[in-house]
């Protein structure tokens, strides 16, 4: 696996056109990576999501939390949330990820599935609050997930793992141009828990 990881070029676009992404693998060590997982479990203020779906109020069973420089407001499926003031763990590894993607970030949406059978449908992070064409930085901890890109007019496809402790950035045109979906899965039985780091304007 460490030869797998060496391999792994991160300045390599996944996506054929209209967007950016590039995979960087894992830039936690699996040590580090088990240290932050449990930590985050423990401390994030963690709540189920909510979401209106034609006009109907829907709890998903995936919890999320919101974090930031500033109390920042942000709305996505007509719900808002106020960011948290980070923790001792988030800066740490806000500031990881800063200095691997050379970007700057003042939030971060987490989210926690708790098995695989919890999942996202396809969406893009295109809400008016972010920074437009901002990059997003994901960072995956627990259990590996696929995570699908679909080209918004063609319908192409483009596929990833995202293993624990690996990092992916989305940023130019992709927001605009491609879904993404985590799909829903009974093979994956254990947890996993997205960070999320972004820019509000």
């Amino acid at each position: 696996m460490e030869l797998f990881d060496k391999m792994i070029d991160k300045t390599k676009n996944l996506l054929p056109t209209d967007g950016i992404v590039h995979y960087y693998g894992k830039v936690l060590p699996k040590e580090n990576a088990d240290k932050y997982l449990g930590c985050l479990l423990a401390t994030i203020a963690w709540r189920n999501d909510e979401a209106v779906i034609f006009g109907k109020k829907v709890i998903t069973k995936r919890k999320v939390a919101w974090y930031g420089d500033q109390p920042f407001e942000y709305t996505y499926s007509n719900n808002t949330k106020q960011a948290l003031p980070w923790t001792k763990e988030l800066l740490e590894l806000k500031s990881l990820i800063e200095s691997q993607s050379g970007e700057t970030y003042n939030s971060c949406l987490m989210n926690l599935y708790h098995n695989g059978e919890e999942g996202v449908g396809w969406h893009s992070d295109g809400e008016a609050d972010l920074k437009k064409d901002g990059a997003i930085a994901s960072l995956s901890l627990g259990a590996e997930r696929r995570f699908i890109f679909k080209h918004k007019q063609t319908g192409e496809k483009v596929e990833v793992l995202l293993e624990h402790g690996s990092l992916l950035i989305m940023e130019g045109k992709t927001q605009t141009c491609w879904l993404h979906t985590l799909p829903v899965t009974k093979r994956v039985t254990q947890l996993r828990i997205s960070l999320t780091f972004r820019t509000i304007c």
